[in-house]
């Protein structure tokens, strides 16, 4: 079996930062007049959202907005509740507080602890709303109450949403009320990311984006609408510009390399998250706590790194999980970003299957994985694609069986939280590609071209999962390769064009394609 090694990166365009730029909001009435203010010294972004809060509590009012809309939902519920502890008669900063525990593009809410928030200001929601001296505060409040009332979250999340489109149809040229409204759309994406409802967000975005150019949630929540192949290039201007808009929010220098990497774009990748991960380890440090190791923005500069070929730098990073995976104690969850271990097997795998060193030393690093079987499926699929690739087939299957043991494991857990169902088909498709793996190390490349075939079929029936591959061995490429083995090499060419199209600039898709290219034209 071949499998691919990592393309040098290559420099397509330059990252721009773009001075901070105030934001006047154009006035709908006297009540939406109001000069924006800098918030935390700039380095979040500018906004202006007129209220009746105390003129001493809106610095602190106006930087947890900034950090909402850049999704530093830690940082902006303090923020917030310092402006209470200033003006507790404050009903807007209640209501930025309980939206830190609305998190509309990861399906998380916390409706307890945002409704604990709001029966602070008041216990009831008649009570809440007649305590907002103004009817545009009442409006915002009576939007919030729907997300937070009774129903499902899908049924809040559609109704927030229809609210939230009446609220910005009552002050069309307010960008809070465009901002939050094209964000409760993408929450409405309950099945996972659909083209229609994210453009229908974007369309929203554009319209304020030219009189307001330097706000942090129109800019950030476009590369969100954007953030796929297709449609990446219309979100490189806000991408370009959203690194300078808010420098001191990690997630926004991250943030843009959802862009590049959509675009194949290594350098800028790289780049961004190198400043996410030195801001994130400025905030650890001032709080006493040493660099983090683990976790999202390290598993996307790793794989900007495998894809500049700059293994030694990857091999750095994970590492530095290992050892943190090592004495972890979290708890195993389907979202590796929030687990120590879960994190480390993925970063593991990137760095396994994107370096195709089927012999590297890393294989041997495993942290305890009882009771962890996310993490443990990940771990299982990398070392038995290395063992069937260094030709140990009883190793490899060995590792199926475990991988096809876990896999039970994982349905059930997703089975008992009802959602997450495109993690128990991502283990599907890495059991059928190791199974492809180990059948193609026995020889038999007949039955391994199927059982990719099966698992592109399947991978491609899963929505739009941005970012680095959602499995670990993008199911076309693989299957290309097999085709290339094979002699087949027509058709691993078009195995390899629609690797190409899934994952734009990938080292292992482009060299793939190229090759099989050669060997049709004879």
């Amino acid at each position: 079996m071949t499998l691919g090694t990592p393309m040098l990166g290559r420099t397509l365009a330059c990252v721009c930062a773009v001075a901070l730029l105030s934001l006047p909001l154009a006035p709908t009435d006297a009540a939406a007049q109001t000069d924006p203010a800098p918030t935390g010294a700039a380095a979040v972004g500018t906004v202006a959202f007129h209220n009746s809060g105390a003129p001493e509590a809106q610095d602190a009012f106006l930087y947890g907005l900034a950090l909402l809309h850049s999704f530093e939902y830690g940082s902006a519920a303090r923020a917030f509740r310092s402006a209470q502890e200033i003006d507790p008669e404050f009903v807007m900063a209640y209501w930025g507080e309980a939206m830190t525990y609305n998190h509309p593009v990861w399906m998380e809410q916390d409706a307890n602890a945002a409704r604990q928030v709001l029966s602070r200001l008041a216990t009831t929601r008649e009570a809440r709303l007649a305590r907002a001296p103004t009817a545009r505060e009442r409006e915002w409040l009576a939007a919030i109450e729907v997300l937070y009332g009774d129903g499902s979250k899908d049924t809040r999340d559609d109704a927030y949403a229809e609210a939230m489109n009446e609220l910005r149809r009552a002050y069309p040229v307010d960008p809070e009320a465009a901002a939050f409204y094209a964000l409760s759309l993408l929450g409405t994406a309950h099945e996972g990311r659909d083209i229609p409802t994210y453009i229908r967000a974007a369309a929203v975005l554009e319209e304020v984006l030219d009189d307001h150019p330097g706000h942090p949630g129109i800019v950030h929540y476009m590369i969100h609408s954007y953030d796929d192949p297709i449609h990446a290039p219309l979100g490189l201007r806000a991408a370009r510009a959203y690194a300078g808009i808010a420098p001191g929010a990690a997630h926004a220098q991250h943030m843009t390399s959802h862009i590049f990497v959509a675009l194949g774009m290594w350098d800028e990748v790289v780049a961004a998250n190198e400043i996410a991960t030195a801001v994130v380890d400025r905030e650890r440090a001032a709080g006493g706590q040493g660099p983090r190791a683990c976790g999202h923005y390290n598993f996307w500069l790793e794989y900007g790194y495998l894809q500049q070929g700059r293994e030694a730098d990857a091999r750095r990073l994970l590492r530095e999980c290992y050892d943190v995976a090592l004495a972890a104690t979290d708890p195993d969850t389907p979202d590796p970003d929030n687990a120590s271990v879960a994190s480390f097997a993925q970063m593991r795998a990137r760095y396994v299957v994107d370096t195709g060193d089927w012999h590297s030393d890393v294989l041997s690093w495993s942290p305890p994985m009882d009771g962890r079987p996310f993490a443990a499926v990940t771990q299982a699929f990398a070392s038995g694609l290395a063992a069937a690739g260094r030709g140990d087939v009883e190793g490899a299957r060995e590792w199926l069986a475990s991988l096809a043991e876990e896999r039970s494991e994982v349905e059930g857990r997703i089975a008992e939280r009802g959602r997450n169902d495109e993690v128990a088909v991502r283990t599907r498709i890495l059991e059928l590609e190791l199974d492809a793996a180990v059948s193609a190390a026995g020889g038999d490349l007949d039955a391994a071209i199927s059982l990719a075939g099966e698992a592109a079929a399947l991978e491609e029936s899963l929505p739009f999962v941005f970012g680095p591959p959602f499995v670990d061995k993008p199911s076309y490429e693989l299957l290309g390769e097999l085709l290339l083995d094979a002699g087949r090499a027509e058709e691993a060419a078009g195995a390899f064009e629609t690797a190409v199209f899934r994952t734009p600039g990938r080292g292992a898709a482009v060299r793939g394609l190229e090759r099989a290219r050669e060997l049709a034209d004879g």
